[in-house]
């Protein structure tokens, strides 16, 4: 069968997804909670991306004002409600996590030579690689001198997460090693690059609202697992047919050489299948860089061939995962609301 994902109109909002997650009517209380949370983050951020002014404080505010769903802020916020709420300190952990993670969009852009993100050109497509480089590293410096108002464990935190996004990164770009499993490297890398930053929102909101110690591993092995669920529907989103408001070409990765896991399963399924083998030969970045319809047709295959559908099954077994790591929680209002967050995680379309 076939997965139906097509791509979303119009940007995404924080708002738009905790309204998702709080669509029952139940829990309205929490949901408050949550979005004026979101507004004093928002607020905070405004603050934050300012530097010297001018041009310094456009394109560090640019990917900011373009849009972004606030996933790992709304996480933070409500595994806080397992302890004291969303104080203050939870508010400066989530601001310097999401500046981390705007950081990180403006140094990956460049590593993809990306034309586009959140619906606009991309910072180095707008003003070149060194100034895209040097406001990422801006970014991250300013995420470092939050996190550091609020302790050690904080800073211990920030800089094994950090160094979990560059392994990432770095593994990305070098390969697997001969005689290695492609796709458990690319787990990896997932885990590594994606999965990292959002168990440690997750493990945030738990110190700084001062919940059970105990609740901390729960949610860390959560947030990485809806991590890596998060990044495997973005490989079927990648090839989902485009709409006329996006605009974005379907297989944005596939043609840039980034071999996504429907690529990786394909592959796998080359050495045996002919059919498989004639495809993965269309998919190939220099296949595809003269575009038409040749080019979309070979994605077109890909969309519809089973190692797309297997990629939708496994991003819904580690979301799977994800929620059965919630078993120590309390029963309540914030185990309901991860398990849907989870469930809309492997259900969104953009």
């Amino acid at each position: 069968m076939t997965p139906s994902l097509r791509r979303a109109t119009g940007r995404s909002t924080p708002l738009s997804l905790a309204d998702r997650l709080f669509s029952t009517g139940e829990d309205r209380r929490t949901a408050r909670l949550i979005e004026d949370s979101i507004d004093a983050l928002e607020l905070r951020l405004a603050v934050e991306t300012k530097f010297t002014g001018g041009l310094v404080d456009v394109v560090s505010r640019y990917l900011l004002d373009a849009g972004g769903k606030r996933v790992r802020p709304i996480l933070a916020f409500l595994t806080a409600q397992l302890g004291d709420g969303v104080t203050d300190e939870v508010v400066t952990a989530a601001t310097s996590i999401e500046l981390t993670h705007l950081a990180s969009l403006y140094h990956d852009d460049v590593m993809d030579d990306a034309d586009q993100r959140r619906g606009v050109p991309s910072a180095q497509n707008v003003w070149g690689n060194s100034v895209a480089i040097l406001t990422g590293d801006l970014l991250f410096a300013r995420a470092s001198a939050l996190l550091a108002q609020l302790g050690e464990r904080a800073i211990r935190l920030q800089a094994d997460t950090f160094e979990r996004l560059c392994l990432g990164q770095l593994n990305e770009t070098i390969g697997p090693q001969d005689g290695e499993d492609v796709v458990a490297h690319y787990l990896r890398v997932l885990a590594d690059k994606t999965g990292s930053l959002i168990s440690a929102s997750a493990q945030l909101g738990i110190i700084f609202s001062s919940a059970d110690s105990s609740y901390e591993e729960p949610v860390r092995e959560f947030g990485e697992k809806v991590g890596i669920a998060f990044q495997l529907v973005d490989d079927v989103i990648d090839i989902a047919p485009s709409d006329e408001e996006s605009g974005k070409t379907p297989g944005t990765d596939i043609r840039a050489g980034v071999a996504t896991l429907p690529v990786l399963y394909l592959r796998q399924a080359a050495a045996t299948d002919p059919n498989a083998a004639a495809l993965l030969a269309r998919l190939t970045p220099e296949a595809l860089e003269a575009g038409g319809d040749a080019a979309d047709d070979a994605i077109r295959a890909l969309r519809e061939h089973p190692v797309t559908q297997r990629t939708v099954d496994e991003a819904r077994r580690f979301a799977r995962e994800a929620i059965e790591a919630l078993a120590p929680l309390p029963a309540g209002t914030v185990k309901k609301t991860l398990i849907r967050f989870a469930d809309t995680v492997v259900e969104r379309t953009s």
